[in-house]
């Protein structure tokens, strides 16, 4: 068994350091921490043992206190597993953060992190995808002291400097907290402290430019990681109206995707990634047993009626095999996922085939009517309702009456 390789720890992980969310108005009132455990509770029951083994659920778990023990042990036991060999310089981040988070040695693994950040170079034309990654390699290099984490860093932070173009909200945050543990160690000189306060305040006046009128930070799925850059760094951010905007999309049952969940709840719980390394973990005898517990979530149960969702697959991108634009209306249970709408035009017409594969975001579609994504060629299949970019997943969004859904083939 799996679970017999891990050390007896504890299933009650509690923190302390001194990187919490330093805001006294960064807190959820009392009457909502319903909210929040209900949250949490969500984002605990997705592990199971055919989900994706998630690291950032884990760390999520183990900075607010995990709810459900087995849950927590098991997914803990899964990573400490898995194999390394392919793992990206992200992914392999997460997973000694998850470990570390869990009082367990990430062994080889940060080796392995730091050759892979030293043959890293990035690309001034793509800095959405080149810096997200390396951002999670140097926060966890520099969580666990290791040695050459300052010349990466230096690096890192001169590959910054040279991008033209501004990159995401959840780039910029991961870089903001990486470059915050950075600046936090020790004897750092005055060249070396000036640069990564330089670079700190373009990410960080990047990311004030992303805030919305209602306080989100560049919308809802980005503004948990936001809340933990923002919230570690000097400014006039308005937390309290954050929290209240983010307070408000839980109770409208906007975050329900586990993945969006995990990178929110620490700034819920006061906490940010830079916490990872002060977790306090205690011996089997102090284990709290899972909570079991009624959620106060209003969930519309789904009728039993029919409805129409009109379903169309465009590709109309040069160079591309095939062009096409196809339309098909199926009916599905009111309720049903889009997912199931997918699989109903895929039985009526072999041209809405469609592949998937499994990410710490969910279910991806990776191709449809045998036109795949190319991440060289930036190609994606993006779905839309009507002209507006979907903001969940084809295994969270419920489609409505007579909505017209498009995947296209796009570049990104």
């Amino acid at each position: 068994m799996i679970l017999h390789t891990i050390p007896l720890l504890s299933l009650l992980w509690a923190v302390s350091g001194a990187h919490t969310l330093a805001r006294s108005e960064c807190h959820v009132p009392e009457e909502k921490q319903a909210l929040v455990d209900d949250l949490q509770d969500v984002m605990e029951s997705s592990v199971t043992p055919l989900s994706f083994p998630n690291p950032s659920i884990l760390i999520a778990m183990n900075l607010a206190g995990a709810r459900n023990a087995r849950a927590q042990k098991f997914l803990t036991a899964v990573i400490s597993s898995t194999d390394q060999a392919d793992l990206t310089i992200g992914q392999l981040a997460l997973n000694i953060m998850a470990l570390t988070s869990s009082c367990q040695d990430p062994g080889n693994r940060l080796l392995n992190l730091k050759e892979k950040m030293e043959d890293w170079t990035s690309s001034p034309q793509d800095p959405y995808s080149v810096f997200y990654g390396p951002s999670l390699g140097l926060l966890a290099l520099c969580q666990k002291n290791q040695k050459g984490t300052l010349d990466l860093a230096i690096k890192f932070s001169k590959m910054l400097l040279a991008t033209v173009s501004s990159f995401s909200v959840d780039t910029g945050a991961l870089a903001t907290l990486a470059l915050t543990c950075v600046r936090n160690m020790k004897d750092l000189n005055d060249d070396y402290n000036q640069l990564f306060g330089q670079v700190l305040t373009s990410i960080v006046e990047n990311i004030d430019g992303r805030i919305e009128s209602n306080g989100l930070i560049g919308g809802f799925y980005s503004t948990g990681l936001a809340m933990q850059a923002l919230s570690v760094q000097p400014g006039e951010w308005n937390c309290k109206k954050t929290m209240e905007a983010v307070l408000h999309e839980i109770e409208q049952n906007r975050f329900n995707n586990p993945m969006s969940i995990a990178q929110l709840l620490p700034s819920l719980k006061g906490k940010t990634y830079l916490d990872v390394p002060h977790v306090i973990c205690s011996t089997d005898q102090d284990v709290r047993e899972t909570l079991q517990r009624v959620t106060t979530h209003k969930t519309l149960s789904a009728s039993a009626y029919p409805i129409n969702v009109i379903y169309t697959i465009n590709n109309q991108l040069r160079g591309v095999e095939m062009t096409f634009n196809e339309t098909v209306t199926v009916t599905v249970k009111n309720g049903s996922v889009l997912l199931v709408v997918l699989e109903e035009a895929q039985h009526q017409n072999p041209a809405f085939k469609f592949e998937s594969k499994m990410t710490s975001w969910g279910l991806y579609i990776t191709s449809i009517n045998g036109i795949k994504e190319v991440e060289n060629h930036r190609t994606y299949w993006q779905f839309l309702s009507g002209q507006t970019p979907l903001d969940q997943g084809v295994a969270n969004y419920i489609p409505h009456e007579n909505e017209h859904i498009t995947a296209n083939f796009t570049q990104y």
